[in-house]
């Protein structure tokens, strides 16, 4: 009637013997793969080239005090309020480098205070919107410091510190 049958013992070595019926190997690639996804797809899509979003024929010099720095990655940002010859105001955003290229270039958080007159030098956005990516920051002492991001695309002027090649001279 009812048979009963022996259980089956595995026979090999125990690295072999699948733990829950089965191989996981897909299963736990395919989870690592969804989690670097996950944490690095804002970093890539956040992060672009100078000619992506900047015009390198369109220079700008804004000057006006500091009202408000964000120390974040791919890029630092210092929003800053400018007054139009009109007597307007405007507040720009200036992209910087990574803040820890403008901590190595002596720029730092203490160096950029809410408030402080600053002039900077650089290239307006393609899209028609207040920003602009800053080349060059000068503080009320009269010190100018490269802010911009080596290799990034921006214009080769000779100013990038980084920058071992020589500017292009006009044609």
């Amino acid at each position: 009637m009812f048979s009963r049958r022996k259980p089956q013992v595995p026979t090999g070595p125990p690295s072999r013997q699948p733990r829950w019926g089965g191989s996981l190997t897909p299963l736990l690639l395919a989870a690592l793969v969804g989690a670097i996804l996950l944490t690095t797809s804002g970093q890539v899509r956040a992060h672009h080239a100078f000619s992506a979003e900047f015009d390198a024929k369109a220079p700008v010099t804004l000057k006006g005090p500091v009202t408000k720095v964000e120390w974040i990655n791919p890029h630092a940002w210092i929003h800053m309020e400018v007054t139009k010859p009109d007597g307007k105001k405007e507040i720009w955003m200036v992209e910087g480098g990574t803040p820890n290229t403008l901590q190595r270039g002596g720029i730092s958080r203490d160096s950029i205070t809410i408030g402080s007159p600053i002039v900077v030098a650089g290239f307006r956005a393609k899209d028609g919107r207040l920003r602009a990516n800053g080349r060059d920051i000068t503080f009320p002492d009269g010190r100018t410091l490269f802010m911009g991001s080596s290799g990034t695309g921006a214009p080769k002027d000779g100013r990038d510190p980084n920058d071992k090649t020589k500017p292009k001279g006009p044609s």
